[in-house]
């Protein structure tokens, strides 16, 4: 008996240091909170300090400057990060798309590294969580009185609960800590996917947050009023500039179809009692009320995501689990902030290209470093799992940067582009098709402006970016002789990119063959695209004409 207990005691001793030497792994991330509403990163609305509590992470850990999404949408986005793959190989190109169970690659990866695994709040993705525990939203979810999905007696997805009377920030939070307090297995490591249904729009904060900024005039960025003529393209603004009221919806009125200016009364009259139509409103100052109102809304909603991380980290410092565990936060892509006059995300653009990401966990990462390393969602996975000492499986085709997360410094042949494409073509924000290339100091942008099917076509073109020169992508340089050797060698790169990480257009072949008539660009590829931005413009003018005659 005694030579067992000896025996069992041995095995413990030989266990509990790996058991060590993980880390816990806790991955926050909120919707639709981009770079811009983080204090670390801010500049503009940087003295409103919307995030202490992130910032403090920040200074404590690393930040990664050039952190992008690879599909600027909700459901598209996580789907990278829970598989990590592109979505032309995961199979999820819009809001439609789901990860079944089996091809949850990330949690699955985690628990055979010997992880507890764990979800709470916005999860988006259809399918069932394949975590050993979930507490999820019903697809976006509910502001308020938050309903979950949860496991239970009946399949997936029928067992639910609701947290009557509660902000969903509130309601995450608390699910959270209850599983901490009452299901977490302190034996083993933890992997917890902690993410927020806020600040997705429309918006809606807890009214303890009805004050905040309530006195304060939000800084408004220049391009809110004037976009200068260098900016964007045919495929943005048309022939002569017929299609801007068409191209992007907007805060004023710039966009008849939608835009805050007229939804925020529309969805909140009893808030906002201005009348879009009234004529004794010039255009600035409706423009001026939409945005002042939107950005207070939507950094109501940021506060009380920042407010709750602090409730969620002071437990983990309660309980010793602070230090040992590795805090990841981001959001699942960037989100228009009023540049430009545009909302929402989906472009290539940076507002909403890029992510903000904060890694802490001082046993190995050194605090207050900044990195420009180019990383993509698709590397989150990998990176985590790097961490965890698990093996990454061969289906991802995300690189770990766990390297870069404790030094700082870019490994010897480590990426110098990431790629990006939005699939849904003038749905809900009437963005075009595109697909683009960025490096460090460029960014190329590909507007083939069609649906999965190459119909309802928008007009076709290039944008290229100086980012040295122009990092608020103002100046489009795509037809400057001086930049016709960088242009046509990020072309050549372009095309060997999306080779390499497969989207070779098999997918979706009629969209493809759109993409490759106008890939050259010359004089016959023009002259189409301005025929097809006409005809555009006469489809849309009839649609909008239609729907004044059905009110």
């Amino acid at each position: 008996m005694q030579k067992i207990l000896l025996a069992l005691l041995a095995v413990v001793c030989f266990v509990s240091p790996i058991r060590g030497d993980q880390p816990n792994i806790l991955f926050i991330m909120s919707d639709d909170h981009t770079a811009q509403a983080v204090g670390a990163y801010a500049t503009l609305l940087k003295e409103l300090d919307p995030t202490p509590t992130i910032d403090t992470l920040a200074k404590e850990g690393i930040v990664f400057d050039n952190a992008f999404c690879t599909n600027g949408i909700c459901t598209p986005s996580r789907a990278c990060i829970i598989t990590g793959q592109y979505n032309h190989v995961n199979g999820v190109f819009d809001l439609g798309g789901k990860i079944l169970p089996a091809k949850q690659a990330l949690p699955i990866a985690m628990r055979e590294a010997g992880y507890q695994t764990a979800i709470v709040g916005k999860w988006h993705l259809k399918a069932e969580p394949n975590f050993d525990y979930y507490k999820v939203l019903p697809g976006q979810g509910k502001y308020f009185n938050t309903e979950f999905r949860i496991q239970g007696d009946k399949p997936w997805p029928r067992n639910k609960v609701a947290h009557d009377g509660s902000h969903s920030s509130d309601a995450i939070t608390d699910s959270t800590l209850d599983w901490f307090k009452n299901k977490r297995d302190p034996n083993k490591p933890f992997f917890l996917c902690h993410q927020y249904k806020a600040p997705h729009d429309y918006f809606e904060s807890a009214p303890r947050y009805d004050s905040y900024l309530a006195d304060i005039d939000i800084p408004e960025p220049e391009t809110l009023w004037e976009v200068p003529d260098t900016f964007g393209s045919l495929a943005t603004k048309g022939y002569k500039n017929e299609l801007e009221p068409h191209i992007g919806t907007s805060i004023g009125r710039r966009n008849p179809r939608r835009s805050y200016a007229r939804d925020l009364p529309r969805k909140f009259p009893q808030e906002f009692k201005w009348d879009y139509n009234d004529p004794n409103l010039s255009d600035v100052e409706i423009k001026r009320l939409a945005y002042q109102a939107y950005l207070k809304k939507y950094l109501r909603c940021v506060k009380g995501v920042d407010d709750n991380l602090k409730r969620l980290f002071d437990y983990l410092k309660a309980e010793g689990l602070y230090d040992n565990t590795l805090i990841i936060y981001t959001g699942d892509q960037g989100f228009w902030l009023g540049e430009k006059d545009y909302q929402d995300k989906r472009w290539a653009y940076d507002e909403s290209q890029r992510m903000p990401f904060i890694v802490r966990y001082p046993k190995a990462v050194k605090a207050g470093v900044r990195s420009d390393a180019m990383i993509e969602n698709v590397d989150y996975p990998a990176m985590m799992l790097d961490f965890a000492g698990a093996k990454i499986p061969e289906t991802m085709q995300g690189k770990s940067f766990r390297s870069i997360c404790e030094t700082g410094t870019e490994p010897s042949g480590w990426k110098k582009a990431v790629y990006y494409r939005y699939w849904m073509h003038m749905a809900h924000h009437d963005n075009p098709g595109e697909m683009a290339i960025r490096t460090k100091t460029h960014k190329l942008i590909y507007f083939y402006g069609c649906n999965y099917k190459g119909k309802d076509q928008t007009p076709a073109a290039w944008e290229l970016y100086d980012l040295k020169k122009d990092p608020h992508e103002l100046v489009n340089v795509y037809d400057d002789p001086e930049y016709a050797l960088i242009r046509d060698s990020l072309k050549i790169q372009f095309a060997k990119l999306r080779k390499n990480i497969g989207d070779d257009g098999s997918h979706h072949s009629e969209c493809e063959k759109i993409v490759q008539e106008f890939w050259d660009y010359d004089a016959v590829d023009r002259a189409k695209a301005v025929s097809i931005s006409q005809d555009f413009k006469k489809r849309r003018e009839a649609m909008l004409d239609e729907q004044k005659k059905k009110k």
